[in-house]
């Protein structure tokens, strides 16, 4: 049995080597190798499976007794996978007290190592029609409970946990953007180049609720702050808007806390209330943010307000 087993391992050893695999930056036919992995089960020798070459050609070798690649997950990766037991976590944001003041950006773009010009989150100039007052609108990831990015992702590096977050692994992501491409809400940004990390996270151990350190070559997104949730806070981005724009909380408790007040209120009653909608509901990607109309606006826009005191004068 020992000899089976030395056997066994040699053979998956001249394998590797054999072919060459490395980390992979893109996807062909659908399929990728790439270091960190180890492959299971065992299938016919005459069987054949693709894989990228070190000249990144995609060449096909004999599947032997080996399946899938299958990621030596550490710990947090684990622990990121899990999520949190009993919780469907939702985000409502008012859009009639939104002033632009950003805050919620700049807390998110320190606590996940983000450059000036990298968003998880956005606030956007809109307007409706050319009848209507122009508004702004933050946009995180919709954290979709029929995600397009999970279906595309070919090695599972994008994930959807039970308690609705979606979230994304940098050390499983191969770069290849297929869920860049399949989000329809441009909620995902790139690395193209090597990613800023602080003093404080040079010497972490990868998190993926944090996703810090990130790597060049890999996909950041809005993460709905599950560290935080993790130990029990609101995200970054509630707790740092001055203005009350966002709520969060447990859709199974029907109950959301706004960042700015504390104030906790029942969800099903705010939605119905302030007719609560979702951003293009009919792909049916069944979002988990909800946005409350732009209506009795606490803050006049700053266009909006110069007409009103011209008209004045």
């Amino acid at each position: 049995m020992e000899n089976s087993t030395n056997k066994n391992q040699k053979s998956r050893r001249e394998f590797l080597q054999k072919i060459g695999l490395v980390a992979g930056g893109s996807v062909l036919g659908g399929a990728a190798l790439f270091s960190g992995y180890k492959f299971v089960q065992a299938k016919p020798k005459d069987s054949k499976i693709k894989a990228l070459s070190a000249e990144h050609q995609l060449v096909n070798v004999n599947g032997e007794e080996h399946d899938h690649p299958v990621a030596d997950l550490t710990d947090l990766q684990l622990q990121g996978r899990e999520g949190i037991n009993g919780r469907r976590w939702v985000m409502v944001i008012d859009l009639a007290k939104c002033r632009n003041a950003r805050k919620c950006m700049q807390a998110c773009q320190g606590a996940h190592d983000l450059k000036p010009e990298q968003h998880h989150i956005n606030v956007l100039q809109m307007q409706d029609n050319e009848n209507t007052a122009p508004y702004f609108m933050p946009k995180p990831c919709q954290h979709c409970d029929n995600p397009p990015c999970v279906s595309v992702c070919p090695v599972d590096a994008t994930f959807k946990r039970q308690d609705g977050i979606v979230l994304i692994d940098n050390e499983r992501c191969i770069g290849c953007r297929f869920c860049v491409a399949a989000c329809p809400y441009s909620a995902r940004i790139f690395h193209w180049t090597e990613p800023k990390i602080s003093d404080d996270n040079i010497d972490k151990k990868y998190d993926v609720e944090l996703n810090v350190p990130q790597k060049k070559g890999t996909i950041s997104k809005c993460l709905f702050s599950a560290d935080q949730l993790r130990i029990g806070e609101l995200p970054y981005c509630v707790s740092a808007c001055p203005n009350g724009v966002y709520y969060f909380g447990d859709q199974n408790e029907d109950a959301v806390t706004n960042g700015t007040t504390k104030e906790t209120v029942q969800l099903s009653a705010l939605l119905s209330d302030n007719a609560g909608y979702r951003l293009m509901e009919e792909l049916g990607t069944k979002p988990r943010v909800y946005y409350l109309p732009a209506k009795n606006r606490l803050f006049p826009f700053p266009e909006q307000e110069k007409k009103d005191n011209t008209h004045h004068v």
